[in-house]
């Protein structure tokens, strides 16, 4: 069946956007680890800084392209496969869930960065502001780490049964 906008190339009913989010998940998640792991066993602040702001910048694109994707095309018939009728409750319920973590993993990725950006030292290291940024570091982390599982859970429920 043909569907509007861009195919993905999984082999699944996604489209295009769809496929390079849940692919690039499965790159951010240990980047983000590795970015964890420099700081805190490795005291090298400098890089840590640099890939958490790449990190930002590649997720502030795919996420501005993906949602521009979605208001154009949307997602419910490609949900729905060929023989069409309704998207099934549980696509929605893990939808529901995905986007509690989606929006609180923005919401608390702009502020960690924003906050340290402000309030660490130019060049990145141990300061008053240091404990504060841990703790937020650590919650916006395990969040975009459910942000994935769950837009996994989403996209496998949704566009490959």
């Amino acid at each position: 069946m043909d569907y509007p906008g861009i195919d993905g190339f999984l082999g699944t009913r996604a489209s295009l956007m769809l496929d390079l989010v849940s692919l690039a998940m499965l790159v951010v998640i240990p980047l983000l680890a590795w970015s964890i792991y420099l700081v805190r066993y490795r005291r090298k602040h400098d890089l840590h800084k640099r890939v958490q702001l790449v990190l930002a910048a590649v997720l502030a694109v795919a996420v501005t392209a993906f949602e521009i994707e979605m208001r154009m095309y949307g997602w419910t018939h490609r949900a729905t496969g060929p023989e069409g009728g309704a998207v099934p409750r549980h696509v929605y319920t893990a939808l529901g869930v995905h986007l509690v973590f989606a929006i609180s993993t923005t919401v608390l990725w702009v502020f960690v960065v924003v906050q340290a950006l402000r309030r660490m030292p130019n060049p990145p290291g141990p300061c008053a502001y240091s404990r504060r940024h841990k703790l937020w570091g650590w919650i916006a982390a395990v969040d975009m780490l459910g942000t994935a599982v769950t837009g996994w859970i989403f996209y496998v429920l949704a566009f490959a049964l």
